[in-house]
């Protein structure tokens, strides 16, 4: 993972063999801790959601190193504390996590292959604030995650998910909220 200050990225990965990496509630709690400590230091965390067998993050970086320790580091030595504890809690050995956790930027534009859309057979490009655009498309997909995997039918009951915090049911201070409504309140996309 390349990661470059004042660039928005959607870091996720799911479990080996996509079993599951949170058993109980205080898994979850757990883990969010470990968000907590490793990643906000170095991060505006806007969005995330922890699911029984994945997780999804999306955070602006304010900086790569901080106390000498690179956000990449902190960020595989969260997964690998992370496994150690739910290995010994489970009395398993192995890999928790798939071998390459995700990190996709959000923010760079080149390499993005823009919308596209047709008006009275005419078609054109779709390049208003591609920017802005991916951001608001990646919260909604991460607060929408549980929902698609049945595991709510609303996006703002699952516990494990910023979109709660978003709407003023819980205040556990994790995400970057005034930051996040900057780029959720853009647009709405069309479905």
């Amino acid at each position: 993972m390349l990661f470059e200050e004042g660039h928005i990225y959607h870091v996720y990965n799911r479990g080996n063999n996509k079993e599951k990496i949170f058993y109980h509630n205080y898994n979850y709690l757990y883990f969010i801790e470990k968000i907590r400590t490793s990643i906000l230091p170095y991060s505006d965390i806007l969005a995330c959601c922890l699911m029984p067998s994945h997780f999804h993050l999306m955070f602006e970086v304010k900086r790569v190193i901080f106390n000498n320790v690179s956000l990449n580091n902190s960020i595989g030595r969260m997964l690998s504390s992370y496994t150690r504890a739910i290995n010994n809690q489970e009395k398993r050995t192995g890999s928790l996590f798939q071998e390459h956790t995700q990190a996709i930027c959000l923010t760079k534009i080149d390499g993005i292959t823009p919308s596209w859309y047709k008006i009275n057979g005419i078609t054109n490009i779709n390049i208003s604030q591609p920017e802005r655009d991916y951001p608001v498309l990646c919260m909604v997909y991460i607060h929408n995650n549980h929902v698609k995997h049945g595991l709510e039918k609303k996006p703002d009951k699952w516990e494990f998910s910023s979109f709660r915090e978003y709407k003023g049911l819980v205040d556990n201070c994790l995400i970057n909220r005034e930051k996040g409504l900057y780029y959720f309140n853009y647009s709405e996309p069309e479905r």
